[in-house]
């Protein structure tokens, strides 16, 4: 099975990723995360995208759905692939398609997790963690059973994102809607689009991708 994961950051993309990994042997391939490691493995794709990189410029389309091919070569036919962060335009929605076709593939679902702004800036900002063991809290939604002290260590230090801020937060989701806009109605049109409450419990979420993917 071939999926696209969408989603803001915040709304628990790379969490549902992780599980899908972990619970149903899936890949996911992170445009950036497979550029960087094809560069720190000089692979001919590597090297040619280190070029680019280093002269300042924008990687291109090619480059990416070159990386992709080689993943997919790479993991075989049994694995389903997890497409995140690709594509964000309709040129590479049309390579993507291509690529899948070529290693006798095809996108089977684009998952986008939904998420209420205002809920999402809440979410986000309000969080927190210990400085030594990185648990993790909230400001609204889990304190500190004795506040001040971490509930696993004992600790009294705790630190924020810098970015957990209603500013980037708020700037974050506009970029994602300016990027999945010219995609969605294509996948749309061809009745691939579920979309799933990002702002339910994880647990929730979790159920309502496996409804979909084994619909």
């Amino acid at each position: 099975m071939n999926i696209i994961l969408l989603g803001p950051p915040g709304a628990g993309k790379g969490t549902q990723a992780d599980r899908l990994v972990s619970e149903r042997g899936m890949v996911q391939l992170s445009t950036g995360d497979m550029l960087r490691a094809a560069v720190k493995a000089g692979t001919p794709v590597g090297l040619k995208a280190k070029a680019v990189m280093d002269a300042g410029e924008l990687v291109s389309d090619e480059i990416v759905s070159a990386l992709i091919g080689d993943k997919l070569t790479e993991m075989g036919p049994d694995k389903g692939a997890i497409f995140d962060g690709y594509p964000r335009t309709a040129a590479q929605a049309e390579s993507l398609d291509a690529i899948l076709e070529a290693h006798g593939r095809r996108l089977d679902h684009v998952v986008e997790l939904a998420v209420d702004e205002d809920a999402l800036v809440e979410r986000i900002t309000g969080r927190f963690t210990c400085a030594v063991c990185g648990a993790g809290y909230h400001d609204k939604f889990k304190l500190p059973k004795v506040e001040g002290t971490c509930d696993v260590c004992g600790s009294h230090d705790f630190k924020r994102r810098p970015d957990d801020n209603e500013e980037t937060v708020r700037t974050r989701m506009a970029e994602y809607r300016a990027k999945t806009a010219p995609i969605l109605p294509i996948y749309e049109a061809r009745g691939l689009v579920s979309r799933v409450d990002g702002m339910a419990p994880i647990g929730e979420v979790g159920a309502a991708i496996d409804a979909i993917l084994d619909g």
